[in-house]
């Protein structure tokens, strides 16, 4: 398990709701991924994608294309970042806090593909391991249903 260096605690359900909608309703490419967030906390986030014909990227054995492995990992490594930002600024009104992800984007980018994606839907978590000033480092991972894992994943995210 994954050591997180935000404090635990709880998101006011307004940033909870916002945050939701910045990350499944105005980020297209995650509507097309089908990620849908089940748990926003300052030290994880959970999401899970429901397998569908668009996503297969091999045809004879109905597996998980890997382009959607590591766009899901590095959505959650963002997802992540913006859900420690939110902790690191409870000062703030949730409204305040969401206006602060303009500048997220990804720097860099690792993928370790462990097993084939196979199955009916996926879990994918994430923790931030180090949120500076300037750029953020994350550890991600892709499992199945049952909890094995596919896929782990590490970013580094500019935050300012």
């Amino acid at each position: 398990m994954i050591k997180s260096i935000v404090p635990a605690g709880e998101f006011e359900p307004e940033f909870i709701t916002g945050l939701k909608a910045i990350f499944e309703e105005k980020i297209p490419f995650n509507q097309v991924l089908g990620l849908k967030i089940t748990s926003l906390r300052p030290e994880q986030v959970t999401a899970r994608i429901d397998m569908k014909p668009e996503l297969v990227g091999h045809y004879a054995h109905s597996r998980l294309h890997g382009g959607v492995i590591s766009a899901g990992l590095d959505a959650m490594g963002g997802l992540a970042v913006m859900a420690a930002i939110g902790a690191r600024h409870m000062d703030e009104s949730p409204a305040q806090r969401l206006q602060r992800f303009g500048k997220l984007g990804t720097i860099d980018l690792r993928v370790d593909y462990l097993r084939p994606g196979i199955g009916d839907h996926f879990e994918l978590r994430a923790q931030v391991m180090r949120l500076g000033s300037r750029v953020a480092s994350t550890r991600m991972e892709f499992l199945t249903a049952d909890g094995k894992l596919l896929s782990s994943g590490a970013g580094a995210y500019i935050v300012s």
